[in-house]
């Protein structure tokens, strides 16, 4: 099995953009107008959540086994941030209270926090979709070889990462060896019968460009996706969604490393489509931290900008029509077609 290369952490290199308040004067010192501003001139209010929350996204840590060069988490496996019992407890407490169906596991990998498996069980026990999202490595390291088979025998729907079908394209991103291991787990995956019609096993992918431009358009991509995938390696898949990059974090620091900080902004102002509004995610999800803070979405809680309650003094009344805390970094999910 190839080993996966590694890059350290802005965190490990103190880079300055480790940073949450960094990045954010950053990208507002940028010659672009207030995203705000943008809402306004495109005779649109101010983003509002829904009167539901339809997902409760946990952010369980920021240990991971990998770390990719666009990762706008800065996970790596010198991260040490980890989700206490306390507040596992809170959020089952707010999953409960306000009704919500789905709870959504992320990191890092989110798999390496001691308590997932039990996290798993107790919100299958209480009737919820859950959703994992799996780098698809952690799979191959011998400690976590059973994740496959335990995630299939509760139903959880496997969202992966995997930024192109070819290995040059995803090896730039995520290090030398990920590829490798990424189609194994896949072929995996595909034996106990996720993504396979009719086994109720849903088994996603995403996918991010290699380079600072916008996605290509979903349908057309799937499609692509299906046939290569599916010739070169034998695998299916359910659905395929596109992300447009972040201009967070460890993309933050390329892009302003390249010179192509500018450029890329100025590519999803001008790619502003006011047709992806509804469909934000931050409209229907709750973001919870590590550490208990709540936020509109994930990019905002790796900026640090938190919403008022937390997840121990939160009630649904609170989130309800909440005005949603935007930034300069919201044009990368309104851009073209937007991120799914």
């Amino acid at each position: 099995m190839p080993e996966i290369s590694l890059i350290p952490t802005l965190q490990r290199r103190a880079h300055a953009l480790a940073d949450p308040a960094t990045q954010r004067r950053t990208l507002a010192g940028l010659s672009i107008p207030r995203f705000s501003a943008t809402l306004i001139a495109n005779g649109l209010p101010m983003l509002r959540a829904a009167p539901q929350v339809e997902v409760l996204q946990i952010n369980v840590g920021r240990r991971c086994n990998q770390t990719c060069r666009h990762c706008h988490v800065d996970a790596g496996p010198d991260r040490r941030e980890v989700m206490p019992p306390e507040v596992v407890e809170a959020c089952f407490g707010l999953l409960e209270r306000a009704n919500i169906p789905t709870l959504d596991i992320t990191g890092g990998a989110p798999e390496m926090h001691p308590a997932f498996d039990a996290i798993v069980r107790r919100a299958r026990a209480m009737g919820r979709h859950v959703i994992d999202r799996c780098n698809l490595t952690i799979t191959r390291l011998p400690n976590y070889a059973y994740l496959p088979a335990f995630l299939a025998e509760h139903g959880v729907e496997v969202i992966a990462s995997l930024p192109h079908y070819a290995i040059e394209g995803t090896d730039s991103q995520r290090g030398d060896g990920v590829f490798a291991q990424s189609i194994a787990a896949l072929q995996h995956f595909n034996q106990l019968g996720y993504g396979q019609p009719g086994s109720g096993l849903i088994l996603d992918l995403i996918t991010n460009p290699v380079g600072p431009e916008l996605p290509q358009p979903q349908a057309s991509l799937e499609a692509t996706w299906r046939r290569e995938l599916y010739e070169r390696y034998g695998i299916v898949f359910s659905r395929l969604y596109t992300l447009t990059n972040m201009p967070i974090s460890r993309y933050l620091e390329h892009l302003s490393a390249s010179g192509e900080l500018q450029a890329y902004m100025e590519l999803l102002v001008q790619s502003f489509n006011r047709a992806t509004i509804d469909g934000l995610m931050c409209r229907t999800i709750l973001s919870v931290g590590w550490d208990g803070r709540l936020f509109d979405c994930d990019f905002n809680q790796m900026l640090d900008m938190a919403l008022a309650p937390t997840i121990f003094d939160v009630t649904p009344e609170l989130l309800a029509g909440r005005t949603i805390r935007t930034g300069a970094h919201c044009y990368a999910c309104t851009a073209a077609s937007g991120s799914t």
